[in-house]
């Protein structure tokens, strides 16, 4: 009984030593699971799905856009950007760079020797002279039909624009725009030159507070800061200063609440726009503060040239005179995005193929030699060989077994520029700018006409939506013009009439086709006339206003050969 006492309790000790080491072993098979599921599970709380996530394959941009070390050149990652605005200004650092051929910079030590051709900023003024077309000109509704109220303010627009250089500010902005993702204008009202002011801001200083939870893109903020840094100079011991512009849309209060009533509205309005021009020294910024809960305490506060101080001043106008400019529709988003961020991927594949094409091209041009048997000089010193050097007219004697051998890499330089052609296929069919465009195709290689008319089709629907996503906001930009304008008094008051930028058009057009359709529909009577002379405008045709162009056609003048026709007519009735 003893023996089977002692063996039954060897059995349950082996047994329960057993389980232990299967639950030990269970547990060891468990643990890299439970890791893998851990760091799964940490890279989709690391995902983020944003309008700049598609440069989140980059390290620099990763570190920048959550405030870790490797801060990008700017202020991305000071301590009074807001965390939400980390990743705009981590995102804008690096188009800029891809634009300056100098993405390869971010890349540390490996990009030292990285080749940069160019391609986006061509990709970006591609977009941009297709995006604005070949003209572009102000249009105010009713100006047609001979409203005289209508004329006078297309005529003091078209005026404004030339005096604050409209078109060029507009091309600086749209570049931006379609570099960036987004691009700002400000308006002031000038006492000194009698009319507004325009000027545009880079995106970079623009900190919207938007509301918090669904954003509709529509959605107009009621407070806007235009914050910036300035470093400091140790040549005149200036501190390093921040500077904060703010605009803020809030109740008229003077003591008590009140109502005002503007030049451009009939209905009291108990809102008003406050502007405060603000700066601090760097070293006194709340660290735990961001650009829109700084403190003023210790701020000072700036004058504009009358000598008011801008410290909550009142500007008298319901609106902020600021008006943002996204690149895309990008849904509920308040900011757009880059032309450029789809096809980053492809640009750096692009710029490392011309890296190594290169690489190939001077062994191709220079080849390695392999020499053997010959009787090099040497070193009378040292006794070693001296540096061999392949010249022009350069004899080497060999003895009876010498050889000499070159590395031929020409197949491979073919390879890599064949490779080089398919990235640029590639490249023109993310950003949708047709070979014949982005200059990798000659017109006399294409097919027909009507095959070039056809690669025009992802283009022009780009464009479209392009020019949808600013189809709110250069109306708004004038609307602020004219009633700056009203403010000012020299427009009287009442409401002004709608205004707009017409862009010309973007694509090869058949401008004798275009005025044969028109001079025929016009004569039919199927096309007024005021609409054939906007086809015209929209051809290309050189008429700055197309309201002068229709007067002159219904009132022509007798021109001098009709005057001679006349008289010769006059002549041949008196001899009769």
């Amino acid at each position: 009984m003893q023996r089977l006492a002692s063996t039954s309790t060897s059995a349950d000790r082996r047994s329960a030593v057993r389980g232990a080491l299967d639950q030990s072993a269970s547990i060891r098979l468990r643990q890299p699971l439970r890791t893998y599921r851990e760091r799964r599970m940490r890279r989709w709380r690391d995902l983020i799905i944003d309008t700049w996530g598609a440069l989140s394959y980059k390290p620099a941009f990763r570190h920048a856009a959550d405030g870790r070390s490797g801060r990008l050149p700017g202020h991305a990652g000071a301590s009074w950007v807001p965390e939400a605005d980390l990743r705009r200004l981590a995102a804008y650092t690096v188009l800029a760079a891809y634009d300056t051929n100098q993405a390869a910079a971010l890349l540390g030590e490996d990009g030292a020797d990285r080749r940069e051709y160019g391609d986006p900023a061509l990709i970006v003024d591609q977009t941009l002279t297709h995006l604005l077309g070949e003209t572009q000109q102000i249009v105010v509704a009713g100006a047609e039909e001979a409203d005289q109220a209508a004329q006078d303010a297309e005529t003091l627009l078209r005026d404004w624009a030339d005096s604050e250089h409209l078109w060029m500010r507009m091309q600086y902005a749209e570049r931006n725009a379609v570099l960036l993702g987004d691009s700002v204008y400000l308006m002031a009202w000038s006492r000194e030159k009698g009319r507004p002011v325009l000027k545009t801001i880079d995106p970079g200083f623009y900190f919207p507070v938007l509301p918090d939870g669904a954003i509709d893109a529509d959605e107009y903020p009621a407070r806007i800061h235009l914050a910036w840094e300035t470093a400091a100079d140790p040549a005149t011991g200036s501190k390093g200063t921040l500077r904060r512009v703010t605009y803020e849309l809030g109740p008229i209060d003077k003591g008590e609440p009140m109502t005002r009533t503007y030049p451009w509205s009939a209905r009291p309005s108990a809102l008003t726009c406050y502007l405060t021009d603000a700066e601090w020294d760097l070293d006194q910024v709340d660290r735990t503060s961001n650009v829109d809960s700084l403190s003023l305490k210790r701020a000072r506060f700036h004058t504009n040239a009358d000598g008011d101080v801008l410290d909550h001043l009142d500007l008298q106008l319901d609106f902020i005179p600021v008006v943002h400019v996204p690149n895309t529709i990008n849904g509920a988003e308040h900011f757009g995005q880059s032309s450029l961020m789809k096809a980053a991927q492809l640009i750096d594949d692009l710029g490392a193929a011309d890296t190594d094409s290169q690489r190939a091209s001077a062994t191709t041009g220079s080849p390695i030699i392999g020499l053997s048997g010959a009787r090099l000089p040497v070193d009378r010193k040292s006794g070693q060989p001296l540096p061999v050097q392949v010249q022009p007219g350069m004899v080497w004697p060999l003895g009876d077994s010498g050889q000499l051998t070159t590395v031929d890499t020409s197949t491979q330089l073919a390879e890599l520029r064949s490779y080089v052609d398919t990235l640029r296929d590639r490249l023109s069919v993310v950003t949708r700018l047709p070979a014949s465009v982005l200059g990798t195709m000659e017109v006399s290689q294409a097919p027909s006409g009507y095959a070039i008319q056809l690669s025009f089709g992802p283009l022009d629907a780009m464009v479209r939506s392009m020019r949808l996503a600013r189809a709110a906001k250069y109306p708004l930009l004038l609307k602020m013009v004219l009633r700056l304008y009203q403010a000012g008094g020299v427009l009287p008051s009442g409401r002004q009439p709608q205004a707009s930028i017409a862009l010309g058009s973007y694509l090869p057009t058949d401008r004798a086709g275009i005025l044969d359709l028109v001079t025929k529909g016009v004569a039919a009577g199927v096309l007024s006339l005021e609409t054939g002379v906007r086809m015209l405008v929209d051809a290309g045709f050189p008429i700055d206003d197309a309201a002068l162009e229709v007067a002159r056609i219904q009132g022509r003048t007798p021109t001098a050969a009709q005057e001679r026709r006349d008289e010769d007519e006059e002549v041949d009735d008196e001899a009769a």
